[in-house]
């Protein structure tokens, strides 16, 4: 199977997806949402940070078309935005954590050898 391609523009908006999670708080923020659809309160409970932060990140995460957002009454419910998503998470969560391989390398240090041709 040929490896997938992307045009320069789309290759600019997966960078900033991946930008976008490199954050700790808002990768949390994803994986609290990747089941249940779970509103400000849920998602600031579970993560442990304030519902003002949480409602920024989800916003952020929502602008990105990571996840939806659906209204119940007064309350905004936010959920991972298709299945594509949530197995992207959810294979990177298992990724770092199998066990093996020691310590990962820091990005200067895969910069590194990379140039080094090893």
């Amino acid at each position: 199977m040929d490896e997938p391609s992307l045009t320069d523009e789309q290759a600019q908006e997966l960078a900033e997806v991946f930008r976008m999670l490199g954050d700790p708080n808002r990768l949390r923020i994803a994986l609290a949402c990747l089941g249940n659809p779970r509103c400000v309160g849920d998602v600031s409970e579970r993560v442990g940070l304030s519902h003002a932060l949480v409602s920024h990140h989800l916003r952020v995460l929502k602008a990105a078309r990571f996840l939806t957002a659906r209204k119940r009454g007064k309350q905004v419910f936010y959920v991972a935005s298709d299945d594509r998503v949530r197995c992207v998470i959810r294979d990177m969560v298992g990724h770092v954590a199998e066990p093996g391989g020691g310590e990962p390398m820091s990005a200067a240090e895969v910069e590194e050898e990379g140039s080094d041709g090893r």
